[in-house]
């Protein structure tokens, strides 16, 4: 959430303004008492925020209250507004953009710096590209007061700003390193009234592969906002993400479960228009309780009306796998309701459909290919719609 990135701004040196969140209009209105003139700014993990109708000025009390009544409960791409953040209005001059984010094709850093900022962004970077500096950051180097000289010089920041900006751009980058972040960004980045330089608004992505690091981290989950099954899959220790379809989908390996979401999306439109539940990997561990932990996870979803296992046997082989999918069935007794189409393709893959053979399960399907399988469970799904 903005108001999170914020904290973790200030906590590395970055010029900001906190201001105060309200859950209510009556907390609006009480901030807006202390803090004069403000920016209602809806909360929520999406762009687009001011365009919605979420980012309101208020020049009352009366009005926060009234901005804070019309945002809060509102949907912002899906998202529901639970919290505003009341932020002292601020008297910008111009605005301009900041980014350190993961080059992944690359392999490296990249700062992205345009002194055209604000909603437009976007528009700016499409339609005047020379106007978006990029600048690669070598991860061993990283950032010293040289390279953000040089961003801030590739940028076009004006001449009597530039101290504040090599300041802010090393602060910055102390954020997205020392808290492990993938993106850190800020929009705008503000030249306000005096020429002080001040991060307006910011957005972070923390990799949760460092979470070991940071145990302070996990005060940032808010939990009445995370969706419950993936809550209880991450306490599983599973690679699980919830989507909005009636297939849902268990493989091994991220790539091959990408290839799934697929074909499934594919099938589904023959179908009545059935799409993929969720992604769910589970690596090389297809043992019974981690097949029952992921069946578990799937079929607690209401939306799930049919669930496609497709596995290629490598190092884990088929004959495995299907004895994970046997010990599942066990294990979730009654609360397997759902239909199971399996594939099964590589390593002791005649020994892993011998044994779902054997089991002769009522729920259980086996369709040799993956394209038959999608189909099946698509057909399978819009059936039981």
């Amino acid at each position: 959430m903005e108001y999170q990135a914020k904290e973790l701004f200030a906590k590395h040196g970055v010029p900001v303004t906190l201001g105060v969140v309200a859950t209510t209009p009556e907390e609006a209105r009480s901030a807006a008492e202390k803090l004069g003139v403000v920016v209602v700014k809806a909360q929520v993990k999406a762009g687009g925020r001011g365009k919605a109708g979420g980012v309101k000025l208020a020049k009352t009390p009366d009005e926060a209250f009234e901005h804070a009544t019309a945002i809060l409960g509102m949907q912002i791409k899906g998202l529901t507004v639970n919290r505003v953040l009341i932020a002292p209005a601020a008297g910008i001059q111009q605005e301009y953009y900041f980014s350190f984010l993961l080059d992944r094709a690359n392999r490296q850093y990249l700062c992205i710096a345009s002194v055209e900022g604000g909603v437009e962004i976007e528009e700016v970077a499409r339609t005047n590209p020379d106007a978006v500096s990029q600048v690669p950051v070598d991860p061993g180097a990283g950032v010293d007061e040289e390279k953000a000289r040089a961003i801030v010089a590739a940028a076009g920041f004006p001449g009597e700003l530039v101290g504040q900006a090599v300041t802010m751009v090393q602060a910055l980058w102390r954020v997205f390193v020392e808290e492990d972040a993938t993106l850190v960004e800020v929009n705008p980045l503000a030249r306000l009234e005096g020429d002080v330089l001040e991060a307006l608004d910011g957005k972070v992505s923390l990799d949760d592969n460092a979470e070991f690091r940071h145990a302070d981290h996990a005060a940032y989950a808010i939990q009445e906002e995370t969706d419950p099954l993936e809550a209880q899959a991450k306490d599983k220790g599973l690679n699980y993400v919830k989507l909005d379809g009636e297939v849902g989908i268990i493989g091994n390996g991220a790539g091959l479960v990408m290839s799934t979401l697929d074909v499934v999306a594919y099938a589904g439109a023959k179908h009545g228009g059935v799409k993929p539940a969720n992604f769910l990997d589970i690596g090389g561990g297809a043992n019974a309780q981690v097949m029952a932990d992921g069946l578990d996870v799937i079929l607690g979803d209401d939306q799930v009306k049919a669930v496609f296992v497709n596995v290629f046997g490598g190092i884990t082989a088929c004959d495995e796998v299907a004895n994970g999918i046997k010990g599942a069935l066990e294990i979730l007794g009654d609360h397997a309701t759902k239909p199971l189409v399996v594939r099964l393709d590589g390593n002791n893959v005649d020994k892993g459909r011998a044994i779902l053979e054997g089991m002769d399960h009522p729920l259980v399907t086996q369709v040799d290919t993956m394209d038959g399988a999608a189909d099946r469970a698509a057909e399978l799904a819009h059936a039981a719609s």
